[in-house]
């Protein structure tokens, strides 16, 4: 008897000092995050993004609250876009030269970039440069991933989550699944509908102000007449945007880029 109560004592000292630890190993994270956050606060009001991305990456490492790693998520995702449409350089940008007899188009193709995203970044009004000019350039490969389950695209560059939007995709999962590519782009597209050409002005065309076609016919991402609809698996199979998001996004990338779409 004496046995068993000492070791049930043993037992609960073990017990309360596996406790204390992870109490005192949660209130440091806790603390570390907390730090991380301001951190990056700071940085962001001062407009330094670079390094307020890096606090808040770092802090998403740490964060185990779903609802609080959702919230850092959107702030980290909303400094990937300010520094993308500004003239700040990253590892994925180059400060290029204009050259004589240069155009935007020219560089564009030649970095695999859109000619929307150059003008963005550089805080351009028009397509004139001028030679000696200098412009950041975006240099890495963008990638798009669309989670039928969630209705949410993923905008990837180089592996790195960008931004992720709400869409929504096809009825009866009309949606096909697998890895595509963008093939052609269309400002205020003209709807086709079977037995009638909708104009892009009509409050009937539902493809929105926007439109990025996929190597599969019929199929593509565009803008809405319906946001209010966005989330929901509601469409004829292609995958829909809110025209804002969908007008940001055909800026963003090039022809030719991967789109991957599963279940």
């Amino acid at each position: 008897m004496r046995k068993v109560i000492i070791a049930g004592l043993v037992g609960a000292v073990i017990l309360i000092a596996i406790t204390g630890i992870f109490v005192i190993k949660k209130g440091t994270r806790d603390k570390k995050i907390e730090n991380l956050l301001k951190e990056a606060q700071i940085n962001f009001l001062k407009n330094d993004l670079l390094k307020a991305k890096e606090f808040y990456k770092e802090a998403i490492l740490n964060l185990e609250n779903a609802e609080k790693l959702k919230e850092i998520q959107k702030k980290l995702e909303e400094i990937n876009i300010k520094i993308l449409f500004s003239p700040m350089l990253d590892e994925c940008s180059i400060k290029y030269v204009v050259k004589s007899n240069d155009a935007l188009v020219k560089i564009a193709k030649k970095f695999n970039t859109t000619v929307n995203l150059i003008k963005r970044a550089n805080n351009l009004k028009s397509d004139v440069i001028r030679p000696g000019q200098e412009l950041k350039v975006n240099t890495c490969k963008f990638s798009l991933v669309v989670d039928k389950s969630q209705n949410l695209l993923f905008l990837k560059r180089k592996g790195e989550l960008i931004k992720t939007y709400l869409v929504s995709t096809g009825k009866n999962n009309s949606t096909p699944t697998g890895k595509f590519k963008i093939v052609n782009k269309l400002i205020n597209p003209t709807w086709f509908k079977t037995g009638a050409v909708i104009p892009a002005d009509s409050p009937e065309n539902i493809l929105g102000s926007r439109w990025m076609g996929l190597d599969i016919k019929g199929y593509g991402i565009h803008g809405t007449n319906k946001p209010d609809k966005l989330g929901r698996q509601i469409t004829m199979g292609c995958i829909r945007m809110n025209n804002k998001d969908v007008e940001e996004l055909f800026d963003i990338i090039p022809l030719g880029i991967e789109v991957t779409i599963v279940d």
